[in-house]
């Protein structure tokens, strides 16, 4: 329920949810972009909200059932039918108020990062944000480990974890603005004509490094079959089918000129996008590709002045 309340507050934004992931200590939803900071103060106070409006109504409710008089800790700590409702009020409270630390990745940091994000650039925020998560987390698990809670140790690494990995993609994003599609695409590609069968793609993705592949008819681009599609349509199917019963009819395009970091929902929710002018197919963007021209890109930046390379 907590995943579920970022999610509908993210719809109200106008951002979509690729997908709610559980973990055995918590969960996160997946947004396609990073929201306005704005939107985003506002999806990341939807979850622990959720938790905190669970807590009240359950102890009104007890209020106004057993009385104003509720179990103490040590009475909690043993689990009865008589006590359930007062522990999962309890739990909804800790999770709740936990959440909103102000750090990275729990939703305290989300919230942080907004605010810091309305006066100053969203990487400075992100940095910001990312630094708190990883000194709380540190000051968590050095507490874990004096007082023997090792789950406090492992929910500490997590936290250090999530707060470094924002902070990378922070940097990776920054290193990708007013960068246009076109200056990371593949130009030279194979392509796949909408009579060709299964068997002969799979055999051209063997003798070449490219896995997704274009279906063209003619001179204009039908469909899009990438590697996840032509192994499913090669073990069901079999090598015999073809290529236009398995393709992508509805493959993400993106134009030449789009800034790269507005290209990056689309490789979020498929591994490759065609790159088209209209209707004339200019280049692939994967998201290998997209990988290695980052790691480039940044080497070029950090590089100093007088590197001879």
């Amino acid at each position: 329920m907590h995943e579920l309340g970022h999610a509908l507050a993210a719809r109200r934004c106008g951002v979509r949810t690729l997908e709610i992931v559980l973990f055995p200590i918590g969960g996160v939803a997946r947004m396609e972009r990073i929201p306005r900071p704005r939107d985003e103060l506002r999806i990341a106070i939807a979850g622990p909200a959720v938790n905190l409006v669970l807590a009240g109504l359950l102890l009104s409710g007890l209020a106004l059932w057993r009385g104003p008089a509720f179990s103490g800790p040590e009475a909690l700590a043993d689990p009865t039918d008589a006590n359930l409702l007062e522990r999962i009020a309890t739990g909804n409270l800790i999770l709740g108020l936990f959440n909103l630390l102000p750090a990275f990745p729990m939703d305290g940091g989300r919230i942080l990062r907004s605010l810091l994000a309305l006066r100053q650039p969203e990487q400075q925020a992100t940095q910001i944000a990312s630094s708190a998560g990883r000194i709380l987390a540190v000051l968590m698990g050095l507490y874990g480990l004096i007082s023997m809670h090792f789950l406090l140790i492992f929910i500490a690494f997590f936290v250090y974890l999530g707060a470094a990995q924002e902070g990378q993609a922070a940097r990776g994003r920054s290193y990708l603005e007013g960068l246009p599609v076109r200056a990371a695409m593949i130009t030279r590609y194979l392509t796949l004509s909408h009579g060709q069968t299964v068997g002969e793609a799979a055999r051209l993705m063997l003798e070449s490094t490219q896995q997704d592949f274009p279906v063209l008819h003619g001179e204009r681009v039908i469909g899009l079959l990438d590697r996840h599609r032509l192994l499913r349509a090669m073990a069901s199917e079999g090598s015999a089918a073809y290529v236009a019963g398995v393709m992508n009819r509805e493959f993400p395009r993106l134009d030449p000129q789009m800034d790269l970091v507005e290209a990056l929902p689309a490789l979020a929710a498929a591994p490759c996008a065609l790159v088209m002018e209209g209707d004339r197919l200019l280049g692939l963007l994967t998201r290998e590709n997209l990988s290695e021209f980052l790691v480039l890109r940044r080497i070029g930046l950090e590089a100093s002045p007088t590197d001879p390379s």
